[in-house]
């Protein structure tokens, strides 16, 4: 029996190598993209000298701010919707290891006993049995579908560092967006206090016969005005804290962010030839890896067309006494192949084939699109800029004039060479320009969020998982879905 089972399972063997020159189905290769060979909105920039310094891991620390960093190594901690992410990762991987499986034989073992009688007797019966079975994999389909399942966890992988720099570019935005808020507040709250004292030196003027009711009633509408755009920042800046707390994983009412100056370091962000972005975009790799999977999806299809041959073999004991069902003349055993194949199905089998392709073709065009969307992006990024940079030196200039404008005219109006509506207009431009340049700022600063986030933060391909070694994902994964 034990020669029997060796010589079987020795052809299943032999037939698994020779299969393994039979793959059904189309072998993968990336399809071309349409590609540049530089970024057209680059023009004029200086190439980043070493290449190395393009941001990687924790790309925010090109900005030096200490908070910021705190807050953004908790979203791939605490932020839900990555966790969410994490565990359909994780899901994928299994699925991708079960696959592998498939392709090793199955080995099991069973006990039983039964009493069964009639009228005229009553009998037992005792069995105890292992059984081995397996499927040669003649045609791939088994390869084929571990195949495809190993690029659905790579690109669930990629979908899951996507996620997570989605929401690290947002609260990033977030943080610097609440930051120039703080300003804007801090500002306000200036010219408010020397609006007050503008309406003292208007209230005595105006007592002492040398202004008109008027200019009284200019100069409360102004600094009750100013106070009404303050309250108004007020609540923009807590929803922008709200926002920040719920990209950490924490309720809003149960943190907060300290007003402080404002104070940063605007990164140099080299930038690199377009063909890296291939590897660098966790949704490109999402794409090409979700491409990659339905091309294997094709070969499985085409397998429908063939036989299946399984292998199964079982031995154990036999006997209707149970002190004796060890025993030599208790043995009991089977061995045999199994051949089964659809002969005609109606078309159905043509029919997945189409499907598969339709699917690959869908999942061409999706990644392609995707290339050109991430090429798009980055040279968005790239023009705003440029042209900010020198938009915030034309503001810095109209500021500074502004500010000097309102000086003069306020010293003239004291002098009783002007009438306080002049001030009241010289000041309010003073405080529009000023306003303007830090929302410039604010621009400029996630602006080049976005176009770090563009280039791909500090992922690249290389982080993907592959069947035989684990990655940084899987790390991230645990973390994020650890019940705490």
């Amino acid at each position: 029996m034990n020669n029997r089972l060796i010589q079987v399972f020795g052809l299943g063997v032999i037939s698994l190598i020779v299969s393994g020159c039979s793959l059904v189905g189309p072998d993968y290769q990336r399809p071309d993209t349409p590609t540049s060979e530089q970024f057209k909105e680059a023009q004029g920039w200086k190439e980043a000298s070493p290449a190395d310094l393009q941001p990687k891991g924790a790309w925010w620390q090109v900005y030096q701010d200490d908070p910021l960093s705190k807050l953004l190594k908790q979203v791939e901690i605490n932020n839900q919707n990555v966790a969410e992410y994490a565990a359909d990762y994780e899901k994928a991987k299994e699925v991708a290891e079960e696959a592998g499986t498939n392709l090793y034989p199955t080995i099991g073992a069973n006990a039983g006993a039964t009493r069964s009688g009639s009228q005229s007797q009553t009998s037992n019966a005792y069995s105890a049995q292992a059984t081995v079975s397996w499927e040669i994999d003649l045609w791939g389909k088994l390869r084929r579908t571990r195949e495809a399942n190993l690029a659905s966890a790579q690109a669930s992988a990629a979908e899951l560092a996507s996620a997570t720099l989605s929401a690290q570019s947002s609260l990033a935005q977030d943080y610097f967006q609440l930051r120039v808020l703080d300003e804007k507040i801090r500002l306000y709250q200036t010219n408010i206090a020397v609006y007050e004292k503008y309406l003292k030196v208007v209230t005595n003027q105006y007592q002492l016969g040398n202004t008109s009711s008027a200019s009284v009633s200019q100069a409360q509408t102004q600094l009750h005005s100013t106070r009404v755009s303050m309250l108004d920042l007020q609540w923009q800046r807590a929803q922008f804290e709200h926002a920040i707390a719920v990209l950490i994983g924490q309720p809003p009412a149960a943190f907060s962010i300290t007003p402080t100056s404002l104070s940063f370091t605007l990164p140099s962000v080299p930038t690199t030839l377009p063909s890296t972005l291939l590897e660098r975009r966790p949704d490109i790799a999402f794409a090409e890896r979700s491409m990659a999977s339905a091309n294997a999806s094709v070969g499985v299809a085409i397998a429908g067309y063939y036989p299946d041959l399984s292998l199964s073999a079982s031995a154990g004991f036999e006997n209707s006494v149970l002190g004796n069902l060890f025993e030599l003349p208790s043995r009991a055993w089977s061995i045999g192949p199994s051949l089964s194949g659809n002969i005609f199905d109606f078309g159905a089998t043509k029919a997945q084939v189409k499907q598969a392709k339709a699917e690959y073709a869908a999942n061409v065009a999706n990644y392609r699109q995707t290339v050109l969307s991430a090429f798009q992006e980055v040279e968005d990024y790239l023009v705003e800029m440029r042209i900010l940079e020198d938009e915030i030196k034309a503001q810095t200039l109209a500021t500074k004039y502004a500010k000097e404008s309102a000086r003069v005219t306020f010293n003239q109006f004291k002098l009783g060479m002007i009438d306080y509506l002049d001030v009241a207009t010289t000041e309010a431009t003073s405080l529009t320009q000023q306003q303007s340049q830090l929302s410039l700022i604010s621009t400029q600063l996630v602006n080049s969020v976005q176009l770090i986030a563009a280039l791909g933060g500090g992922w690249d391909s290389h982080q993907l998982p592959t069947a035989k070694a684990p990655d940084s994902a899987s790390k991230q994964a645990a973390s994020a879905t650890r019940v705490k």
